[in-house]
């Protein structure tokens, strides 16, 4: 396995555990975003982690094509 599918498996389990705490899937994903970038910051520079952030949220479009992709 690797580590991304570790990820996804990680996050699936805790969405298992937060449907069985009645918690809304929503506010529990969002919950566990705040907790990593939290856990991010104390490795990395502020500036670091919100490039990473801007990089994936400008890359949220699964229709959207890249120059850098081949058709």
């Amino acid at each position: 396995m690797g580590v991304h599918q570790w990820a996804r498996h990680a996050i699936e389990q805790s969405l298992l555990d937060e449907d069985a705490q009645g918690f809304d899937q929503a506010v529990a994903l969002r919950a566990l975003l705040s907790a990593v970038i939290e856990r991010n910051r104390a490795g990395r520079s502020a500036a670091d982690l919100a490039a990473e952030l801007q990089f994936i949220a400008d890359n949220l479009d699964d229709e959207r094509d890249y120059s850098f992709m081949r058709p």
